[in-house]
């Protein structure tokens, strides 16, 4: 997502062919904005707690570090979040709204929507007037650019998202602003500054999906202040807060940004005075410090493990602190085309029916704190998700072993065969992933498990093809929500052959397939919202028939929010709270 962006209600799927259609994040939908009671769930309804009181320190504890906080190579959800809230500004953002509002895009770093021409090839956006960076440096055009193009120096960043690099590389071969021979080191073509308040971006081909791919983006950087892949030590702020400590392994702080100016600024609330995050906390000792009050939320927003779990559901005083979202992210197992014998398509066949998904649920938490068990790649708020689509007869949740016998047979390898599964050391996937083992156990299939630190797990260990064919990594853990909200936001980045790379890979199964690639190129080009919905059906079918994904639930999280905390909802965009929208309630 990775753990990446995730939405949040079924309902939203209308929403998202509406969106999709007029092409800006706009939405006749009201949404919800009332007042939501402390209760079970409430942070799915509406807002708990209102409030516009300032000061205190907001208290995160994390399991894991961020996989970043270099604004371009930042992927996971909640590191979005946390950037977006606190000091990455970027042209267009998603709204802080509860409820289907929350999917809309509003002008951020941008003064407006942008221009867009007829022929849906030039955007150009005007800068909002007073925006600086955190030494009070106004923000230009310029810095914007800048910006952009360090998302193409893959070999220095990589990990992040490059949908840009996509769109805007157009054969160019730009190497990103660290080999660039321009003076300015401001050379990529696509990308124009005709002034400090206007930036320009010029399409080789329509995409409908263009405005979504800019939240993702590194707003603003100063070239004077860029430090290549030490950047995330202290990424220079254009939000209400900057950093003051950044201590790997340990902890974070932030403190007011003095340079913030809140009257250009109609998204963030900024309520507290100070943001700490403790890092590399055990997860049962994080769940223990939220229940006592320590701290107030998890960074990561994935849920609470089993221990916690068995508290919160059985005693309604916690029961009430705490809400349980569709998040809409999928988990699930992706398995290797490279690594023997995974490249015979019948071995993975074998493994998709040997699977026990009640099992493989139960270890997420259960159909309550888990999910509901998952037979596609496609989550229901996607459009384009089919819930008849179930080719291995999985929606039923036991194994079939004697369908997994035969795949074997088919495979050469009637008496099973050994592998490896990578996972991260986090949370509940190792569970997860001796549920599977346990699974395939009883079919001849002997799988050893290899946990790898969750901070370099997506990025090095199963984002590397290299990495993983040296390892023999046949099957590895995965979590993946949209990185916006279409079927291109959600499926393009783990299938299209033509995205492999050798570092921040997110095809682990190094998926290459002419015909799922010449869809993809149908479903991306398409304006027509229903149109790009059944094209994206048609992929997402012959994605499963590959059998090289495992998905086994629609991701669930139960979450829990300290008493104190205002302004608590549950953030559309995400499938998280909405961190740049609470508060605390003591100012402590």
């Amino acid at each position: 997502m990775k753990p990446r962006k995730g939405l949040l209600l079924g309902t939203t799927l209308a929403l998202v062919l509406g969106l999709t259609a007029c092409g800006d994040g706009g939405s006749d939908s009201k949404g919800t904005d009332s007042k939501a009671p402390a209760e079970f769930n409430a942070g799915t309804k509406g807002v708990v707690r209102p409030s516009d009181k300032q000061g205190g320190t907001l208290r995160f504890g994390y399991s894991s570090d961020p996989d970043s906080l270099d604004p371009t190579r930042i992927y996971y959800a909640s590191g979005q979040n946390f950037m977006r809230s606190f000091y990455n500004r970027t042209l267009l953002t998603p709204d802080s709204k509860p409820g289907p509002d929350g999917l809309q895009l509003v002008p951020d770093l941008a003064a407006a929507m942008p221009q867009i021409s007829p022929d849906k090839l030039t955007y150009t956006f005007t800068l909002r007037k007073g925006i600086a960076f955190e030494d009070g440096t106004p923000v230009h055009s310029k810095d914007v650019k800048y910006a952009i193009e360090r998302t193409f120096a893959q070999d220095v960043l990589s990990g992040g998202p490059t949908y840009l690099i996509d769109q805007l590389d157009q054969g160019q071969n730009y190497p990103g602003p660290y080999k660039d021979t321009d003076p300015e080191k401001l050379g990529l073509r696509s990308v124009q500054t005709p002034d400090d308040q206007t930036i320009v971006f010029k399409l080789a081909k329509p995409f409908a999906d263009f405005l979504y791919l800019l939240p993702m983006a590194p707003g603003a950087v100063p070239r004077a202040k860029d430090t290549g892949a030490k950047y995330t030590a202290h990424p220079i702020s254009t939000g209400p807060y900057m950093f003051e400590t950044v201590d790997p392994g340990k902890k974070i702080t932030m403190v007011r940004n003095p340079h913030w100016d809140r009257a250009t600024d109609q998204v963030r609330k900024a309520l507290p005075d100070r943001i700490e995050v403790t890092l590399q906390m055990q997860p049962d000792e994080l769940d223990k410090q939220l229940l006592d009050g320590t701290l107030d939320l998890d960074f990561a927003q994935t849920g609470v493990q089993q221990a916690a779990q068995a508290k919160i559901l059985l005693d309604k005083n916690l029961k009430k602190q705490a809400d349980e979202p569709v998040t809409g992210f999928i988990r699930y197992f992706t398995i290797s085309t490279k690594v023997p014998p995974f490249d015979n398509i019948h071995c993975r066949r074998a493994v998709q029916y040997a699977a026990d998904k009640t099992a493989l649920q139960t270890a997420r938490g259960g159909a309550d704190a888990g999910g509901d068990i998952a037979t596609n790649m496609l989550p229901p708020n996607i459009a384009g998700h089919d819930p008849n689509l179930d080719p291995f007869g999985s929606k039923q949740g036991k194994p079939q072993i004697d369908k997994a016998k035969q795949e074997l047979a088919a495979c050469g390898r009637p008496n099973g065969f050994e592998t490896k599964i990578a996972v991260r050391n986090k949370g509940k996937e190792p569970k997860t992933a001796e549920a599977l083992q346990q699974s395939l156990a009883q079919v001849g299939i002997k799988a050893t498990i290899d946990q790898s630190d969750a901070s370099l797990y997506f990025r090095s260990t199963i984002g590397s093809p290299d990495n993983v064919h040296k390892k023999g990594y046949g099957i590895m853990t995965a979590g993946w929500g949209a990185d916006f909200p279409t079927g291109t936001g959600f499926l393009q980045v783990l299938v299209d052959g033509r995205l492999i790379q050798q570092s921040g890979n997110n095809n682990y199964a190094e998926l290459n397939d002419p015909a799922i690639n010449g869809l993809i190129d149908q479903a991306t080009a398409e304006s027509d919202p229903a149109k790009a919905a059944d094209l994206w059906k048609q992929i997402n079918a012959k994605v499963m028939d590959t059998a090289t994904q495992l998905p086994f639930v629609y991701d669930k999280a139960l979450n829990y929010r300290n008493p104190r905390l205002t302004n608590v909802y549950v953030y559309s965009y995400f499938g998280e709270w909405d961190f740049g929208s609470l508060g605390v309630s003591d100012g402590k």
